[in-house]
């Protein structure tokens, strides 16, 4: 006997058999057991996902003449086993007329085949019409079509297929019932040939399943087809490496491996990656399209996680590798990706384009990269000895150090530094405070770590005599090998005026007074925000985190709060875990929403006893919208009393 192939030897017979296509199955099975039969039905979808087996099963409801069922009963589980369902599985079904509409595209073809339209079926219950690719017929042949295909015989059932329903006239879209089939995802076509795979003994690795029913593209036909030669290449079985070799595809495991490079910020092992790549002469335009992929489905996998497609069969690799970047990383790597993509037809080889889009996500992350030691280079005039300064020559000179008693001296200048210009202004402004530039510090932040400034407002917005400060706090890039001064470790004193709690443990209360002066930005501010104390041992500071931010957790915004605490004095080993926050506290977002709730109910109280208010009310029926109301922050209030208090002195 010849051997049969997969993809006809496990065709579906019955609708119970079919798989991946439940919103047709579910209508047709409907039909068929209420009796509400339509003349002319078309199945629309890509090459292998059913149409053609849809229209046979069909064929087969309409005909079978099991025992028990009399003349007109048509059902919805044909059986199988009488006459006409074998003569339709065998294709000699006299009253199932299939027809190839590429081949038979004439008029002349079509006025043939509905020439025989008004005789009854010889054999079966109905004359069933299967037209394959109808899109193909010409506009005389669906003219000649439309009377027929509108009114046929009662004995006569259309069924008409097509890859392309674009091309089919509109006065023949509205006479037939449309059933469009989808693709067949990934998941449902590995399930599938894994279970024709074990009932006919072959060996297999699912692994190589999933390459397979990525190839497919959504085609179950060319998954079963694609399995036959898998087999044939493997000698009997179905392995990884013989089903990528014969495909010629980029194994993903190696995508995954150039994102685990760039989870740790390892430059050497991310090249070491593409050289591996390189021996497998992959087209590294669709590596650098796979690894914006996977950025994509990463990003997924930290905001809504059960949202993590397994098209792959990585989806619990993604998860883990999710925790291991925060969210600005996943976004400013996918940036770097779709835009290094359309650089590389500009690059002097792909390889090259590949490579330097992934070193630019190292060097533009947040976070920044180890900076390589300053060389020193000779000054202009100093001939050939080669000797600089230390420092090199853009070094610049650190400030001196005031002395303890004289914070209100200037700096001693230098013997060979050029006098300070003065500048002459109104004497009368000298005791004008000083309000600081809020673009220039919106600029500064924005500059260290792509976060926005967050100004503390200061109580009850009152001036003092003493000159204001700038009180925003400095968000700081963490770069190895280098440190930034920060409002932490310039003034840790001011921080420390909340006293600890007793003996020196650090309570729920001490996070709440000392939050915004941690001098945290961004994610990682917001992150923290979300959180409440549990427990301190002085070793170790045990916080809550809210469920719903534990997406959002890393371990750089960990780090983050564990030196924001130390520079303040609390040097813990810091645990944050998620779970339900007790009700008897408050996180500092919840503390920050409740105090502006009061100040907008209490603005809104003040323009309600305001007399003009009032009044517009009265006289013309105003009425206060209360979602407009704003009330003054403290920042914009000092500035305006700033400003009042300048004009009075001027």
């Amino acid at each position: 006997m010849s051997y049969q192939v997969l993809a006809r030897k496990w065709r579906p017979r019955t609708f119970h058999e079919l798989v991946g296509q439940e919103h047709v199955q579910r209508a047709l099975v409907n039909a068929l057991d209420q009796g509400r039969l339509h003349h002319a039905y078309l199945f629309t979808g890509t090459r292998g996902v059913g149409k053609t087996t849809l229209a046979r099963i069909l064929a087969k409801c309409l005909n079978c003449t099991a025992s028990g069922r009399g003349d007109e009963g048509v059902t919805s589980t044909p059986c199988g086993e009488c006459a006409s369902c074998r003569s339709i599985d065998e294709g000699r079904f006299v009253d199932l007329i299939e027809v190839d509409a590429a081949s038979r595209t004439k008029v002349e073809d079509t006025r043939e085949l509905l020439d025989n339209v008004q005789y009854a079926p010889t054999q079966g219950r109905y004359k069933v019409y299967l037209i394959d690719e109808v899109h193909m017929l010409s506009t005389s042949s669906f003219n000649a079509l439309l009377k027929t295909l509108e009114e046929p015989p009662p004995h006569v059932k259309f069924l008409l297929a097509t890859t392309d329903p674009q091309k089919l006239p509109p006065t023949v879209l509205s006479r037939c019932l449309q059933f469009t089939l989808k693709h067949m995802p990934p998941e449902r076509i590995v399930g599938h040939l894994a279970t024709v795979l074990e009932a006919e003994g072959v060996p297999f690795e699912e692994s190589a399943l999933w390459l397979l029913g990525k190839a497919a593209e959504g085609s179950m036909r060319d998954a079963m087809s694609l399995t036959d030669q898998a087999i044939a290449f493997g000698q009997g079985e179905v392995c990884h490496a013989d089903v990528a070799a014969m495909l010629g595809t980029l194994d993903h495991r190696h995508v995954l491996a150039l994102v685990e490079a760039l989870a740790e910020v390892d430059a050497a092992r991310l090249l070491a990656e593409v050289t591996a790549l390189a021996e497998h002469g992959p087209d590294f335009a669709a590596v650098l399209d796979d690894l914006t992929g996977v950025l994509h489905r990463l990003a997924i996998a930290q905001m809504v996680p059960d949202a993590v497609d397994n098209g792959h069969g990585d989806r619990d690799a993604l998860l883990a590798l999710a925790a291991r970047f925060t969210a600005e990383d996943i976004q400013l790597f996918y940036q770097i990706g779709i835009q290094g993509r359309g650089d590389m037809e500009h690059a002097p080889d792909l390889r090259t384009a590949l490579e330097m889009t992934l070193l630019r996500m190292l060097a533009f992350r947040p976070q920044g990269v180890p900076r390589p030691a300053r060389t020193p280079l000779p000054l202009r005039g100093q001939g050939g000895s080669g000797k600089a300064p230390p420092g090199g020559p853009c070094a610049v000179d650190p400030a001196p150090e005031p002395v303890p008693g004289e914070e209100g001296k200037p700096a001693p200048r230098r013997d060979d530094e050029p006098p300070p210009a003065v500048e002459h202004q109104d004497t009368s402004a000298r005791d004008v405070p000083h309000a600081p530039d809020v673009g220039e510090a919106l600029s500064q932040e924005s500059h260290r770590d792509g976060s926005p400034a967050v100004t503390p407002e200061v109580p009850g917005g009152a001036l003092s005599e003493e000159p204001l400060q700038d009180v925003s706090p400095s968000v700081t890039p963490e770069v190895p090998g280098e440190t930034y001064p920060t409002e932490a470790t310039q003034g840790p004193e001011s921080a420390d005026a909340a006293p600890v709690t007793q003996e020196g443990r650090f309570g729920h209360a001490d996070w709440l007074a000392r939050f915004d002066g941690l001098g945290l930005g961004g994610l990682t501010r917001n992150l923290a925000a979300h959180c409440v104390v549990e427990d301190d041992d002085g070793v170790r500071l045990q916080m809550r985190l809210d469920p719903s931010q534990e997406a959002m957790s890393a371990e750089v915004h960990v780090t983050r709060i564990r030196e924001a605490l130390s520079a303040i004095g609390i040097d813990r080993r810091l645990v944050l875990e998620p779970g339900e926050l007790p009700r008897e506290v408050e996180t500092p977002k919840q503390q920050a929403d409740r105090l502006a709730a009061q100040r907008h109910a209490e603005a809104i109280e003040a323009l309600s006893r305001d007399p003009h208010v009032q009044k517009l009310q009265q006289a013309f029926g105003a009425r206060l919208i209360e979602s407009t109301v704003k009330p003054v922050d403290a920042e914009s209030d000092a500035k305006a009393n700033t400003n009042a208090y300048a004009e009075a002195r001027g």
